[in-house]
């Protein structure tokens, strides 16, 4: 069974998940490039596959990804 985005942001760790995505350096870097290249390419990309494509955790996928969904509401 695979999670949805939504899933994962009610989670109770959720806000402690996206706090340490923030800290990381390479952050708002792989945010950008995701917002202004991939999401052009691909706006349908999972989490598990923008994960693979930057070389980034999990985590950090879902984070950039709810993020620039929320930016587009």
């Amino acid at each position: 069974m695979h999670m949805s985005l939504e899933d994962y942001t009610k989670d109770r760790l959720w806000p402690t998940l996206v706090e340490t995505v923030h800290a990381l350096v390479m952050y708002p870097h792989h945010n950008a490039y995701t917002r202004e290249v991939i999401l052009h390419e691909k706006p349908d990309i999972k989490p598990d596959e923008l994960a693979a494509m930057l070389g980034i955790s999990l985590g950090e996928a879902l984070v950039i990804l709810h993020e620039l969904k929320e930016q587009v509401r």
